[in-house]
């Protein structure tokens, strides 16, 4: 197991859900507009870099390596509800889709770094 939070060897999320939002969130955020695009009168969702995998234009990095967000600060509400496996001591069946689109194993709880790490 490595001490890095797994999100950031991963980033499968980041490439297999289309991030959709009230379109207050961007100003509310600071999200910048210029990475969303209007969905309908009321929502706007972020762009992808590749239609066929979703990749969010944010996610920097080589998935299944090494990634990161890059407004990960200011990320919107459906990145910051979504829960990675075994995170808080449960599973997520939202991450182990996402992961198995990408050819990821499943999170396990001993993929999580040991309490009282730096990650």
């Amino acid at each position: 197991m490595s001490d890095a939070h797994p999100c950031l060897r991963c980033g499968a999320c980041c490439s297999a859900f289309r991030v959709a939002m009230y379109w207050s969130e961007v100003d509310d955020r600071g999200i910048d507009p210029a990475l969303t695009r209007k969905l309908d009168p009321l929502r706007v969702e972020m762009r992808v870099t590749d239609t066929a995998s979703l990749r969010c234009i944010a996610l920097q990095g080589t998935l299944g390596v090494d990634t990161h967000c890059s407004i990960y600060a200011a990320r919107p509400s459906p990145c910051r509800e979504l829960q990675a496996a075994w995170e808080g001591g449960t599973p997520s069946p939202q991450c182990d889709r996402a992961r198995a689109r990408h050819g990821l194993p499943p999170l396990t709880p001993e993929d999580w770094p040991a309490p009282g790490s730096d990650c």
